[in-house]
Parts: structure tokens; C-alpha cells; sequence
């Protein structure tokens, strides 16, 4: 009988709730106003013929590069950020080989490396989901071959310093040091250029959130020449098709576009925050396009009352450390109206309004 390999089996399933979606997305951190007019319309001007060409990326990579001022070497597209964890396991991991995740944080890194036969140590952060960098240097041994961490985190927008980063980089030599810079719109700090100094940093980026292109797959590794010419080994050339390719030149061309939803976005932020201090809800102070706040016992009916009201937020109440947390994310301003009003409906009809507070 055919058998998956061994740590395959062991495998967590990971089945994100995206199915009937009706209402305000305020569950998956997606940009909530669409894409810039300018890739609609170069989506509409695609043909047959663009569809039938296996895609070239390199050409789209050099566009890439130019504007992240980086070299074209220094750059891999890739299918989302997701295939770029998988190719960096895929690239240093071997069986036994130790990787360090402070948690709560994205479950692919886990997911990913734990399929190579790796050993993944967890690291949990501070009480207020401060970044563990005490613990993390403590667990650094000769076996790390992987950091993997969120810069924002998800699912709690903690930040880590740009010094903290660079020392674990320099701590750990042997092991390839991935931030992920998902949510960088939202934050505007980077180590992107570090990463050609540091053989053993690499960085990505994606076009999901901000650029509100979730749905086309694409992201960005940055690396050193050499480091990445090892990650290009095990990638598919064709891993970004043809309309993903085809679009993104078009979407960095509109910076103004991705400012503005972000400016907008950090604004509402602050606001959704200022709210729920009001409602003396604990919410972790975040720097992306999310709130993550604490329920307690009641999670998963907030979460199903806000759903009755169409809108759409995520329990993380499994996330280590994140027991009663929900998150949200934002929108444009009606938006958080709407996601302010249901909530407040939901903290009176659950009972979990405290004393002399009106929602």
C-alpha cells in the first residue's frame, strides 16, 4: 500500500475557513478596496495568446529589481510568499536539521519545515507578544539551519527591531534567516537591503495585501547572489503564470494607489485600537492591517454573531498564547464603521460589556 512519508503523517492539517465568505472580509487580512485600476485594466487587455505562453520571469524580476533598487540577482518571484518558505526549506533543510519559530505566528513556516523531516523549536513571545530575541539567541545551536519570522507578526502585529534581526542573523551564520516582510505597507521599516550583506538574510515581500492582488499569487525573495542562485536550483521557472506576471509591472507603476489604501488603512488602525480602549477590550498594539484583541470564552459565538451581521472576523484563539483572541482586519473608512457598529452590537448582546462602558 502506498504510504505518505512518515512526517507527512504527522503533519497538522491547515484548512483556513474560506468557504460561503459573504459579507465584509475582515477575516484574512486581504485589501478590502480591490487592485488598482491600472491592473484591471491590463487584465482586460490579456488574450488568448498571453494564456497560452508558459510564463518568462526573469524579464518581470528585473522590473522587480529596479524598483526595490536591488540587482536582478538579487530578486526571485515567486508564488505568493508561501512558495518562497517552501523553496528556503527545501533549499537548507535536511532531515534532523533544528528550525527556530517564535510563536504565535504564520502556520506555513511550521508546516513547511516539518515536511523536510526537520525539527522545529518553538519560541514563545512575551506576555504582551513582545519578540523573543533573549530566547532565540539562547536556542541557536550548530543543528539551526532556519529562522523563520514575521516582521509584522501575524497574527498579532508585534514588530521586532531592525538591530535585533541583524544580531540573530550574525548569531546563527549557519542558518538561513527569513523576515518576512508581508505587511511592510503598513509598517515602512525593511531590512531589504541587508540582505545582500548578509549571505545568510533573506526577505520577502508580497503583492497580496497592500497591492490587493491575493488572488494572483505573487511575491518576492531577496537574498545575496549567491544565496539565492542555491534557492533558483530547486524553484519551477514557472511557478508565476502568465496574468500574475503580466499585471505586476503595472501595479508597481501605481505606488500612488498602494500609499493611499495604506495611509488609509493605518488610520482606521489607530481608530479600531482608540475603539476598543474605550471598550477596555486588550487589544496587542499592531503595526499592520490587523487588530488582534481578547474575547475570552466567548470567541467562537463573537465570532459566528459578527458573521450573522456579515462581517467576517478570524478566531485565533488556538494560537499559542493567543487564548480568547480574535482578529480583525481593516478597511477603508465605511468599512470600519460597519466593522465598529456589528461589533458593538455583539459586546452588548454577549454580555461582555464592562461596567459603565457603552458601546
Amino acid at each position: 500500500m502506498l504510504k505518505p512519508r512518515g512526517v507527512v503523517e504527522q503533519l497538522p492539517a491547515y484548512h483556513p475557513p474560506l468557504s460561503g465568505r459573504q459579507g465584509l472580509r475582515c477575516d484574512f487580512n486581504e485589501n478590502t478596496a480591490g487592485c488598482s485600476p491600472r491592473v484591471l485594466k491590463k487584465l482586460r487587455s490579456l488574450d488568448a495568446e498571453d494564456l497560452a505562453r508558459y510564463p518568462e520571469r526573469e524579464p518581470v524580476e528585473a522590473v522587480l529589481a529596479d524598483h526595490f533598487d536591488l540587482r536582478p540577482e538579487e530578486v526571485l518571484l515567486t508564488n505568493g510568499v508561501d512558495e518562497a518558505i517552501h523553496l528556503l526549506c527545501e533549499t537548507f533543510l535536511s532531515e534532523g536539521d533544528e528550525v527556530l519559530i517564535p510563536v504565535p505566528t504564520f502556520a506555513m513556516y511550521e508546516l513547511f519545515a516539518a515536511a523536510t523531516g526537520a525539527v522545529v523549536k518553538k519560541v514563545q513571545a512575551g506576555p504582551q507578544f513582545e519578540f523573543p530575541m533573549r530566547e532565540l539567541a539562547r536556542q541557536v545551536s550548530p543543528r539551526t539551519r532556519l529562522i523563520a519570522i514575521a516582521n509584522p507578526n501575524n497574527p498579532t502585529g508585534a514588530v521586532a527591531r531592525a538591530e535585533d534581526l541583524l544580531a540573530l542573523a550574525d548569531a546563527a551564520p549557519d542558518a538561513a534567516l527569513l523576515v518576512d516582510e508581508a505587511y511592510y505597507e503598513f509598517y515602512g521599516a525593511t531590512l531589504f537591503k541587508e540582505s545582500r550583506r548578509r549571505p545568510n538574510l533573506f526577505v520577502a515581500r508580497t503583492f497580496s495585501k497592500a497591492y490587493g492582488l491575493a488572488g494572483l499569487r505573487a511575491g518576492i525573495l531577496a537574498g545575496s547572489t549567491e544565496a539565492l542562485a542555491a534557492v533558483r536550483r530547486v524553484a519551477s521557472p514557472y511557478s508565476v503564470n502568465n496574468v500574475a506576471l503580466a499585471c505586476l509591472p503595472h501595479a508597481l507603476v501605481d505606488q500612488a494607489f498602494v500609499t493611499n489604501y495604506a495611509g488609509q488603512i493605518c488610520a482606521q488602525r489607530e481608530r479600531l485600537q482608540m475603539q476598543l480602549a474605550a471598550w477596555r477590550v486588550r487589544f496587542c498594539p499592531s503595526q499592520a492591517n490587523f487588530v488582534l484583541f481578547e474575547v475570552g470564552e466567548a470567541h467562537a459565538r463573537f465570532v459566528d454573531a459578527m458573521r450573522a451581521r456579515r462581517v467576517l472576523v478570524r478566531d485565533r484563539s488556538r494560537d499559542p498564547g493567543c487564548s480568547g483572541c480574535v482578529r480583525a482586519t481593516l478597511g477603508l473608512p465605511h468599512q470600519t464603521d460597519q466593522l465598529i457598529a456589528a461589533m458593538a452590537e455583539v459586546f452588548i448582546e454577549l454580555g461582555l460589556v464592562p461596567p459603565g462602558v457603552t458601546p
